[in-house]
């Protein structure tokens, strides 16, 4: 079968790439690597269709679409203070982009698509664990434009008849994640600094929770998308355990330091996530323990990644601050 990945080159798309590949279908991998990195798919890049663009512009990326079965579409910009100080890069990137994509799902006459969401659109829930019946409430352009593009994705369904599955992903992490930015990518910084030496920078005092998901078991749900039969959903993808970062930073055996608590932020991340176990046939099953020790063998994937010092990541949230004013 024909797949076509957008961002599949990035962090949770090239661990998608590499599982649907193994699976026997034929792979196309559409990035411009703003975020995403040609090492992640160095293993296997013989054995995929690879095109280098952006597709929140018009051009000869939409060709590759011919003849797919299936789009998985996670190609979008991430993390909060960028999108505070950029918001016009964010909606072109993940709502314009999201558009240009439907509109060619609907010219390929594809019938079935599998949306990257993110439970940042609850904003901080009333209820843990949160299900997908959460009022939405977007607090930054990123939460937002995320939105959006979730928005576009389940309309098009519903007015072409295409079906779509719209994964609400929480705090994903694993091996080939980002090491840069200040929030969402927490754990390649963290293990940037622990090889670099150099103390663990937690946000407030570190008794915040999140519901830490491992992308082997975040694949797994999108894979489990290709058989998923039943009507256009919404599904929450965690596990439904959420962690302390003071507990990640224990069991990273690292010193840490502190920076203020950031404005609009939840206390916890909390999925609950019966509904994808119900009807998508799918639980995670790695568990914190496991994946930090997964990462930590893996740990010189980070050997020549940039490195987020504790001084450049407080710049960067009182720039969050400043913005907020």
């Amino acid at each position: 079968m024909k797949i076509v990945i957008t961002g599949g080159a990035g962090f949770i798309g090239s661990h998608l790439s590499e599982l649907l590949l193994n699976k026997g279908h034929e792979i196309v991998v559409i990035d411009n690597l703003s975020t995403g990195r040609k090492e992640n798919i160095k293993e296997f890049s013989s054995k995929i269709k690879f095109v280098k663009a952006d597709i929140s512009k018009n051009g000869k990326w939409t060709k590759h679409f011919k003849g797919a079965k299936v789009v998985y579409h996670l190609a979008a910009l991430a993390d909060i203070v960028p999108s505070i100080i950029n918001p016009s890069e964010y909606f072109n990137s993940n709502v314009v982009g999201t558009q240009n994509v439907m509109l060619t799902v609907l010219r390929y006459k594809i019938k079935k698509v599998v949306y990257s969401a993110s439970s940042s659109c609850y904003g901080i829930p009333k209820k843990y664990p949160t299900n997908e019946k959460e009022s939405i409430k977007p607090m930054y352009p990123y939460a937002l434009t995320k939105r959006l593009g979730e928005e576009i994705v389940i309309h098009y369904g519903k007015i072409y008849k295409i079906k779509t599955i719209s994964l609400r992903l929480f705090n994903v992490y694993g091996t080939k994640s980002r090491t840069s930015g200040t929030y969402g990518a927490m754990f390649g910084v963290f293990l940037a600094q622990k090889l670099k030496k150099v103390p663990l920078t937690v946000i407030g005092n570190g008794s915040q929770k999140r519901d830490f998901t491992y992308v082997s078991d975040v694949v797994n749900a999108f894979y489990k998308c290709i058989k998923y039969s039943g009507e256009s959903r919404v599904f929450n993808i965690g596990t439904g355990s959420p962690t302390s970062i003071n507990r990640i930073v224990y069991l990273l055996k690292s010193k840490k330091t502190f920076i203020p608590k950031r404005p609009g932020e939840p206390e916890q991340t909390n999925a609950n996530n019966k509904k994808a176990i119900k009807e998508l046939d799918w639980k995670p099953i790695i568990s914190i323990e496991k994946g930090i020790n997964l990462m930590i063998k893996n740990i010189d994937y980070w050997n020549n990644a940039p490195v987020w010092t504790p001084k450049k990541i407080k710049i960067a949230t009182i720039n969050w601050f400043k913005y907020l004013k």
